[in-house]
């Protein structure tokens, strides 16, 4: 197999696990009456993190799979203090499903340890496809 196939099939590797974690990290975001509101905050954001980084390796597969995960990691910490501002063009914009869905509307602390549990599991998680693909014998 030449390393181009490799990398192709990599990325469908990584195209195939973001069409699974969309409907279930919403699913289990939006869900309501089935599990407690805190299980279904930790878990909507820990697919939140492993679809950022994900994404982001889907779009630089060649990145670093540490760097991605830090950076989505922070930047989804930046989102989250980001909350915290309410000027008017923020808030027509979080009043959008997709501006609700990237920027979130309400701040709290009890978010950070998803992300970096989300973070954590999507750096494994694209370390282990990368490493399924690419060092194939």
């Amino acid at each position: 197999m030449t390393f181009y196939s490799l990398f192709f099939k990599y990325r469908i590797a990584l195209l195939m696990g973001i069409i699974v974690i969309i409907p279930l990290g919403a699913g289990v975001r939006f869900s309501r009456g089935l599990t407690p509101e805190w299980f279904n905050n930790l878990f909507g954001n820990v697919a939140y993190e492993m679809f950022w980084i994900s994404l982001v390796l889907f779009i630089w597969p060649r990145f670093s799979h540490m760097i991605a995960a830090v950076a989505v990691c922070i930047a989804t910490c930046g989102i989250e203090f980001l909350q915290l501002w309410k000027p008017p063009f923020l808030q027509a914009i979080r009043a959008t499903l997709p501006g609700m869905l990237v920027l979130g509307n309400n701040f709290s602390w009890s978010d950070f340890p998803s992300y970096f549990v989300g973070s954590f599991l999507g750096w494994l998680w694209v370390r282990w496809l990368h490493f399924t693909w690419f060092c194939l014998e």
